[in-house]
């Protein structure tokens, strides 16, 4: 039976891997943020400081977003081994996301250690069915296959969890949970909201069972704050600090807007009622609540996903379809359980917790819902999905005579619902959303480099444009660091760089600029460049769309 359970990990992993690195150094088109990470890594290797010159950072200051930096120094000797490209840059997230994969299982088997399943010969546990729906779970794969920080966060996240688990029953775990967490706090923003969070809901599940050892706890406490103390330095700082505010919730003019507006419907708009029922605190409440909820709703979960392209696949959710179903089981089977077992209600409560805790940081923010944010999301889902389908076919074994219908009938449901997203993702997303990723820029780059001392302006209507020419280019970081300028922060909080050697990167108003130019190549848009221009060169993406028509002046 062991022997049978390693081969079904083995495969379950196998097939998470084949999903996270098909053809991943090529799908999708690389994106700005990760050619930043690339290109910082890059410069990191031949410098020893990011593209702006400051050496080995904690964020890294790139568009003026600051990035936290661990998923850079991740890509760095993936960098240093193969040379800069998109495959570098994300290894590391596929990587991780298998590594994911592996830990819900052994963290399933740690909180339920009972929940088993006999079908035949095969004797099933949660872990399998867990690791199996996180393998294939959309949100998952599609944040494991590019550089996103997020996936790693969510790793570390997972990781810290299981060996706060193991801690319990061997202290010595505390320390590599403690690093866990700490490392996830480095990788991304939202982490360092929801880790917190989680900690606390952990020490009230496990009051009883770490008051024992309270001595191991504090110390885990202590050293936490420590490892995290370079951190608290480099936020403190201010550009770190400004740049989370500049997305927070607290950003957004719409409460109080309607504070004003609804003061104004008062007689006396400075009476006491309007003062006391319309303000910020209550406004703000309001707006977080909503945020918070419409990462549940039905919509953003199971029917449309993200409203930002770039983190969706068309017509699909952040789950499947057939999750509906099974979380609905699940959530069932969990309030059974937990009544008639008391270690089930611990077990239930981790989850439970940390799915409520999940989208808190998210929430905190003016999109919403955002699946990039609250990815690790996807991690309680799943497992109560999981559950779901072990409950559901646990009932079935009790129905002998429609069993094997039912068997048959859930195997179409999940087979057809996973073979319809891998359609959604591979034939239709780069088509149907051409602007989710940077398609185009790397021909563009390929074309550009044979124009030798030429002037070449290039439209910066996509996003951050002279960070993929670096990039593709292998632009030397030391020649950049002495020769660029940011600009400053657009209303968003972002900046750029408008040029860098022979190029030049702005908006394309044609007429204005080809007098100015001559002898120049100017490439826009096809709503930027007139019909009636010498248009030597359309550049075409992988997606067969037109990005780019390039001009002679």
């Amino acid at each position: 039976m062991l022997r049978k359970r390693k081969l079904l990990l083995f495969l379950i992993l196998l097939l998470a891997s084949f999903l996270r690195f098909w053809r991943l150094g090529s799908y999708p088109a690389l994106n700005a943020d990760e050619a930043a990470i690339g290109y910082n890594a890059y410069s990191l290797i031949e410098t020893g400081k990011d593209e702006h010159g400051n050496a080995w950072p904690i964020h890294f200051q790139s568009f003026n977003d600051y990035k936290p930096g661990l998923y850079f120094y991740l890509v760095l000797p993936f960098v240093k081994v193969l040379g800069l490209s998109e495959l570098a840059v994300r290894i590391p997230g596929a990587l991780f996301g298998v590594a994911t994969v592996l830990v819900v299982y052994f963290l399933c088997r740690e909180l339920f250690p009972d929940k088993k399943l006999e079908i035949g010969n095969w004797k099933l546990e949660i872990g399998e069915f867990a690791a199996l729906f996180l393998a294939i779970s959309p949100w998952h794969i599609h944040f494991s296959r590019g550089g996103w920080e997020v996936n790693v966060a969510t790793f570390f996240i997972s990781l810290g969890l299981l060996l706060y688990l193991k801690g319990l029953k061997n202290p010595n775990y505390y320390a590599l949970c403690t690093i866990s967490f700490v490392l996830s706090l480095y990788t991304y923003h939202a982490a360092r909201v929801v880790v917190p969070l989680l900690v606390i809901g952990l020490g009230l599940i496990y009051r009883k069972e770490i008051r024992p050892d309270i001595k191991s706890f504090i110390i885990s406490g202590i050293a936490a704050l420590i490892l995290l103390a370079p951190l608290g330095f480099d936020i403190a700082k201010g550009e770190v600090g400004s740049r989370v505010a500049g997305v927070g919730l607290f950003a957004d003019p719409g409460p109080l807007s309607r504070i004003n507006e609804q003061r104004g419907e008062h007689q006396d708009y400075l009476a006491f009622v309007p003062k006391a029922i319309h303000n910020k605190v209550v406004n703000y409440s309001l707006a977080f609540a909503q945020n918070y909820s419409q990462h549940f709703w039905g919509e953003f979960l199971f029917l449309t996903g993200d409203a930002i392209e770039r983190d969706k696949v068309p017509e699909t959710g952040q789950m499947y379809l057939f999750d509906i179903l099974f979380l609905i089981v699940g959530l069932l089977a969990i309030a059974k359980s937990s009544k008639s077992l008391p270690a089930g209600r611990q077990g239930w409560g981790v989850i439970l917790v940390w799915l409520l805790l999940a989208p808190t940081a998210s929430a905190l923010t003016f999109q919403s819902p955002h699946a990039l944010r609250a990815q690790n999301m996807a991690i309680p889902l799943t497992v109560i999905s999981a559950y779901g389908l072990m409950t559901t076919l646990s009932w079935l074994n009790n129905l002998r005579k429609i069993r094997l219908w039912g068997y048959l009938a859930l195997g179409v449901l999940i087979i057809w619902g996973f073979a319809r997203y891998q359609h959604m993702y591979w034939v239709h997303m780069a088509k149907e959303f051409p602007f989710s990723s940077q398609y185009g820029v790397k021909e563009l780059v390929s074309y550009t480099k044979e124009k030798a001392n030429q002037k070449i302006i290039v439209t910066d209507r996509y996003d951050q444009p002279y960070i993929l020419f670096l990039f593709y280019l292998k632009y030397p970081p030391q020649k950049f660091q002495l020769e660029h300028t940011l600009t400053a922060k657009d209303k968003y909080g972002f900046s750029t760089v408008r040029s860098f050697g022979k190029y030049e990167f702005v908006p394309i108003d044609f007429d204005t600029i080809k007098p100015q130019n001559p002898g120049s190549l100017i490439v826009g848009t096809d709503e930027e460049i007139p019909n009636e221009a010498n248009i030597v060169k359309r550049i075409y993406g992988t997606n067969g769309y037109l990005y780019f028509e390039a001009v002679a002046n």
